[in-house]
């Protein structure tokens, strides 16, 4: 690999994770804060807790076109590091050239589809009279900044799967800190309120895309943005988005998710409880986004390495990963058990909102501790380009197991607003242990035989050569 600060073939495994996941990691915190200083400003406003349930209305729609980059990004970066492990960086720059026009165009279809259609999908997602000013607000400056969302998360996987990991995480910094500026002066200093928050976002994620496109045309990077291979190629395209379904649906059906929340605890609990699920959700990314940057500092290393056909290296990084993974969220789920007040306490003081949202933590991130196996093995699949399992396992926990629970339970249970809450941790669970049972089998009928009909080769090159 020409990179010369990154060998992925080669570095001690610990070391490597450890120099790709730190700024992973960091990067996701930030992203942490990119994502939930606006509703922690918002949550302050006069009105407060109805502005963040018409944000939380709105977040939908965001996830969505945040899915769309990462059906790209996620999709695309997997296979250019597989390329690069077979030394063959031409077929990787086609890879990051075809994502680039695929994303361009993306942006301009959502742009345009969300600001005609966005007051009848807001109504849909469980808007009241009471949120939808909000959201329209939020929603109305926010789509005009899809362009820089699609950059700027779309292309940064492709810097970290260079093993320019810290360049990666300089992108989501960048913005964060833009944002993290901008948010007081433009909702408190000039009384734009929820239009603030949207602004000071945009305004951060055009700035990171220009990072990332100032890196990818540069001289550092490995790979670059060719002209000649803008033109998308069908073939290509279709693996990049075969490989990007997974992620896809992971971050899509987060938002289908939340719909059906948000209209069934505004049946049953009103604007209360779906302003308390705006607050779990942000909780929910703080669980979730640094997990994912272990994971996204193992995939080159997996990938990598799996195109080179170094099995024992793909291995112990899976084996670091998922100890790390587990770790982690088990020191979350704890943490939450014991001190939900802690964080709820971080958006809103609002008695009534603090109330409902502490009860409910409790409920909703019982089964978080084992998701920590689920995201290890889940991701990995996707770094060994294992398309159709992946997908597989993103469409169980949320479309096969979550979506329904969150309406079905409520039939059968006394009280209804804890049967919604309680749809998330029995689908984390079930979702957890069928992934884990997956992988073992995965993990046996494939890795090992590569494993063993390398060794195999090896030996018999070796009888040749004596």
């Amino acid at each position: 690999m020409s990179n010369s600060s990154t060998d992925l073939g080669k570095e001690s495994v610990g070391k490597l994770l450890f120099k790709l996941a730190t700024p992973a990691i960091i990067a996701q915190l930030v992203n942490v804060l990119y994502n939930i200083v606006d509703r922690i400003f918002i949550g302050r406003m006069v009105g407060g807790d109805m502005a963040m349930a018409g944000v939380g209305v709105a977040f939908p729609i965001i996830l969505i076109i945040s899915a769309f980059s990462a059906l790209v990004g996620m999709g695309g970066a997997p296979l250019a590091a597989i390329k690069m492990g077979e030394q063959d960086n031409d077929s990787a720059e086609k890879i990051m050239s075809n994502s680039f026009s695929v994303l361009m165009i993306l942006a301009a279809v959502l742009t345009v589809g969300f600001l005609v259609f966005k007051e009848p999908i807001l109504w849909a997602f469980g808007a009241s009279e009471a949120t939808i000013g909000y959201a329209l607000d939020y929603l109305g400056i926010y789509l005009i900044g899809t362009v820089f969302v699609q950059i700027a998360l779309g292309m940064n996987p492709y810097i970290n799967t260079q093993g320019f990991a810290k360049v990666g995480m300089m992108t989501v910094t960048i913005g964060a800190i833009i944002n993290i500026v901008l948010d007081p002066i433009l909702i408190f200093g000039l009384n734009m309120g929820v239009k603030g928050a949207a602004l000071a976002t945009i305004t951060a994620q055009a700035v990171s895309a220009i990072w990332v496109l100032r890196f990818l045309y540069g001289k550092k990077s490995v790979l670059k943005i060719r002209k000649k291979y803008l033109k998308p190629d069908m073939k290509i395209v279709g693996q990049i988005l075969a490989l990007g379904v997974a992620p896809f649906i992971m971050q899509a059906t987060e938002s289908l998710v939340l719909v059906s929340l948000n209209s069934q605890l505004q049946k049953y609990g009103g604007d209360l409880a779906v302003g308390s699920m705006t607050i779990m959700s942000s909780i929910m990314q703080i669980i979730l986004l640094p997990n994912m940057g272990l994971t996204q500092g193992a995939q080159p290393i997996i990938s990598y390495n799996y195109g080179a056909k170094q099995m024992d290296r793909v291995k112990q990084t899976f084996k670091l990963c998922l100890m790390l993974c587990l770790t982690y969220t088990v020191t979350m789920w704890a943490a939450l058990m014991i001190a939900p007040q802690v964080f709820v306490g971080v958006f809103n003081n609002d008695p009534a909102l603090m109330e409902i949202t502490t009860w409910s933590i409790r409920i909703y991130f019982a089964g978080i501790f084992i998701f920590g196996i689920q995201s290890a093995c889940q991701q990995t699949f996707l770094a060994l380009g294992q398309a159709k399992i992946s997908l597989l396992l993103a469409l169980l926990r949320k479309i096969i197991l979550l979506v329904p629970l969150i309406f079905i339970l409520p039939m059968f249970i006394e009280n209804q607003l804890f049967a919604v809450f309680l749809a998330e941790p029995i689908a984390d669970i079930v979702a957890a242990l069928t992934t884990i049972t997956c992988f073992m089998i995965f993990y046996k009928k494939t890795l090992s035989v590569i494993d063993s009909s390398d060794s195999k080769s090896i030996k018999e090159d070796a009888i040749k050569t004596n």
